[in-house]
């Protein structure tokens, strides 16, 4: 069902490609309730800022380093799903802190986002911002982590 490969381009020792793969399987079984897919490939990148700026800039338009940024390339007729997902790492590691969280917790997070962003989830309305947002806070509280919406 899954498909995951993971790429390193900054060394991050603490996330095992075990565990990002527990993640990453965890997200696309819940997805699959809601999205028809038979197989999800996807790929993992963990990238440095000026990486993360120049596929922001380049796809988006958007001039500064995300945390996060999802491909989603849809379902092809063999009704595989496909997707790429960069993490940049000073972000998250930035961010973990600042939000007092564990760099596991806010790992998790950002790649259960992004997986869900690759089967086809977003968060530009309301409504699918707040099944999304629950579906991510139910699979995170599956694993033991709290709830990343709640301060």
């Amino acid at each position: 069902m899954l498909q995951f490969t993971v790429q390193y381009t900054v060394a991050i020792p603490e996330l095992s490609r075990q565990q990002l793969r527990a993640w990453a399987l965890r997200a696309a079984k819940a997805a699959h309730q809601d999205v028809a897919f038979d197989v999800a490939e996807l790929t993992l990148r963990f990238v440095d800022t000026e990486e993360a700026i120049a596929l922001n800039k380049a796809y988006r338009e958007k001039d500064y380093a995300p945390n996060v940024l999802t491909f989603e390339y849809g379902i092809d007729e063999l009704d595989t799903v496909r997707g790429d997902i960069i993490i940049c790492v000073p972000i998250l590691k930035q961010e973990a802190q600042q939000q007092h969280k564990t760099l596991k917790q806010h790992a998790a997070h950002l790649v259960i986002h992004g997986v869900l962003h690759a089967l086809g989830y977003d968060h530009i309305e309301e409504a699918d911002a707040q099944e999304m947002e629950a579906l991510e806070a139910k699979i995170l509280a599956d694993i033991g982590f709290p709830n990343p919406y709640e301060t």
